[in-house]
């Protein structure tokens, strides 16, 4: 594993819901007004807006950010600015129901326990309030450590030890409730619910019943078992959630023969897993016996989070690949837009715009949006004299078009879907370092999106050093932004720019691994990774970066999370993790007035770390809360 790259992308691995609408409907709204007045945000995309840079300009700092920056840490335990405070809400292992066995340090729990128990490594979260003092907080559950959940660390794996790790992964759904103290879990809750590895789901959209997705247990290709890897997220304005399947391909091997398909390959699949042995155990993740099953996974699954009983949906519509989140946004003409990350080094940004409009009067209508519509594919063109910016295009991966033919190997709109990644390379699109999280601003239109390293980039011939992806090995990562043409998100084309370049300029002074103007010693990260806006416009950036603090890397501390203004480009660090932890995963409350952000992996291949419950506990990946002492809106 590279020392720049801590996480190996392979490996890691229908009810009215009057308040949520209510609130989404304001949203849109203003989304709506100012994408049609796209032209007073041009002055606010590639510079800040004359206020803020008057404001600036005036006392040297935004206008946004209203705390003092927190220095990089090495400690075990999360440091937030002064004037605010951070508590658990809720770790792996916390049972969801009172007939749940608590947790047991050391590896002691069964299947049967971690079923009705909190999922492990938390990331992506979406918060839909039910009522004033209730509320659901959806999360995901990206995967397991074999090091930390047994004792034997994974080197003599029994049935029961798989099934535990099976339900260990997935989504987590729990009922919050508004104390005087402010939001707490409730056990028993009336939404509590676990999805994991074996919940079964219904497979929908173009690639539905193809034979590519048949198994000897689902012959007819339409309904599959369980979800896992769930990375990022996204949530929708008729009150879903939208869970991403990431590295789905490290679950399966065989210790028998098999060829595997160039398609298969191309996502990561191979005879030896990734270490978690759940074809020893569990037959369907045997690639020799079954080797269809791996199509089945790689999918944004939507979940209703208000029915515990309802069954998830895998949207074939959006799309095959190792999705990091999907960040959906109406259009100004109706239409839904879905911006996906697929994050694998030499991958691709996508869009996705529905078929049909979204109507705020007929939410029932409005679940079948992500059911039919168009998936396209990035392509950003190099600046003039190699400036950091562009001009760049949406590219349709429709069967028929742009070389989606049989000749080269597509027979259906299905096989695009299920093959996204070969389509993507068929078109010609942009190979990026990285893509993760996309975030939109809330009221410019205005697209941004994590580019977290890439050791091959300027190496393999693929991988060229370009547009926004300018260095070669790109130990640091960047943050490319753009704006789509008449600030309509289903235009063709859009202008992009490089927001930041992480780097270190104490290290690298005068080069591009320097990083860009708004990096400085004092807010110095690599690695951005989870990315998302508050309603005020602040951009909070969490990073899954090198924590070693050794070589190109001193400064950087322990993983973190930033804040940033968007206009003016200053930013500040204003979280830090604990030991070996990746920050990632954020909620807030409508009011602004309470975050909830990820702590996931904390003390990984047995760093030392004992995070959150101190002494000699084992490390628990855990979702914290964090509000002002003034009870304020957060950053502000």
């Amino acid at each position: 594993m590279s020392q720049f790259e801590l996480k190996d992308e392979q490996n890691h691995p229908r009810h009215q819901v009057p308040e949520f609408t209510q609130m989404v409907e304001q949203g849109l709204s203003r989304r709506r007004f100012l994408g049609g007045a796209a032209a007073l945000g041009a002055a606010a995309f590639f510079g800040a807006s004359p206020i803020s840079r008057a404001i600036a300009a005036a006392t040297g700092k935004s206008p946004l950010m209203g705390f003092k920056a927190v220095p990089a840490s090495t400690k075990d335990t999360i440091v937030v600015p002064e004037g605010y405070k951070v508590e658990r809400l809720i770790s792996w292992g916390d049972p969801l129901f009172s007939n749940v066995a608590e947790f047991i340090d050391n590896g002691g729990n069964k299947a049967a326990d971690q079923a009705g128990q909190f999922g492990d490594n938390n990331d992506g979260m979406s918060f839909f309030p039910v009522d004033d003092s209730t509320a659901i907080l959806a999360i995901n559950n990206e995967y397991t450590n074999y090091e930390l959940m047994f004792s034997h660390q994974g080197k003599n794996m029994s049935e029961d030890d798989v099934r535990r790790a099976q339900a260990a992964h997935g989504v987590s759904v729990i009922t919050l409730k508004k104390q005087a103290d402010g939001w707490r879990f409730e056990q028993d809750g009336k939404f509590n619910r676990r999805i994991d590895a074996n919940t079964p789901m219904i497979i929908s959209g173009p690639a539905k019943g193809h034979a590519l997705l048949q198994t000897s247990a689902d012959p007819k290709g339409e309904r599959a078992l369980g979800t896992f890897n769930n990375c990022a997220n996204g949530m929708t304005p008729w009150g879903t959630y939208l869970t991403c399947e990431e590295n789905f391909n490290g679950y399966f091997g065989t210790d028998g023969e098999v060829e595997l398909s160039p398609a298969l390959a191309r996502y990561g699949v191979a005879a030896e897993d990734a270490g978690y042995q759940w074809h020893r155990f569990d037959e369907r993740f045997d690639l020799a016996k079954h080797p269809n099953e791996p199509n089945r996974f790689g999918w944004v699954v939507e979940i209703d989070p208000r029915d515990p009983s309802s069954t998830p949906i895998k949207r074939t519509a959006l799309g095959r690949f190792k999705h990091e989140n999907a960040e959906l946004v109406i259009d100004r003409d109706g239409h839904v837009v879905v911006y996906l990350g697929d994050d694998e080094r030499g991958e691709h940004i996508y869009r996705f715009v529905s078929k049909n409009k979204y109507n705020p009067k007929d939410q029932a209508a409005n679940r079948n949006l992500l059911e039919d519509g168009t998936l396209y594919v990035a392509k950003f063109h190099n600046g003039p004299n190699g400036a950091l910016k562009g001009k760049g295009e949406w590219i349709e991966l429709s069967f028929g078009k742009n070389g989606l033919t049989p000749e080269n190997g597509f027979n259906s709109q299905a096989e695009v879907l299920i093959h996204a990644r070969l389509a993507a390379t068929q078109v010609g699109a942009t190979t990026m370092d990285r893509p993760e999280w996309v975030a939109v601003h809330p009221t410019e239109p205005m697209v941004f999106c994590t580019l977290t390293n890439n050791r091959n980039r300027g190496v393999k011939d693929n991988q060229p050093v370009d547009g926004p992806n300018p260095r070669a090995e790109n130990h640091y990562g960047q943050i490319v932004r753009w704006r789509p043409e008449g600030g309509r998100h289903s235009a063709e084309g859009f202008d992009w720019d490089l927001f930041v370049l992480a780097g270190n300029p104490e290290v690298h002074n005068g080069s591009l691994y320097a990083g860009s103007a708004n990096l400085n010693a004092d807010n110095m990260f690599n690695s951005p990774d989870g990315i998302g806006f508050d309603q005020g416009g602040r951009l909070w950036i969490q990073t899954d970066g090198n924590y070693s603090n050794e070589g190109n890397f001193a400064g950087q501390g322990n993983n973190q999370m930033l804040c940033a203004d968007p206009d003016s480009g200053e930013i500040r660090r204003f979280l830090t993790g604990p030991v070996a932890c990746e920050v990632t995963g954020l909620a807030f409350t409508p009011d602004q007035k309470t975050l909830f952000v990820g702590i996931q992996h904390p003390g990984e291949e047995l760093a030392g770390s004992h995070f959150p419950l101190g002494g000699d506990s084992t490390p628990r990946s855990s979702v914290m809360i964090v509000t002002r002492e003034d009870g304020g809106i957060i950053g502000a």
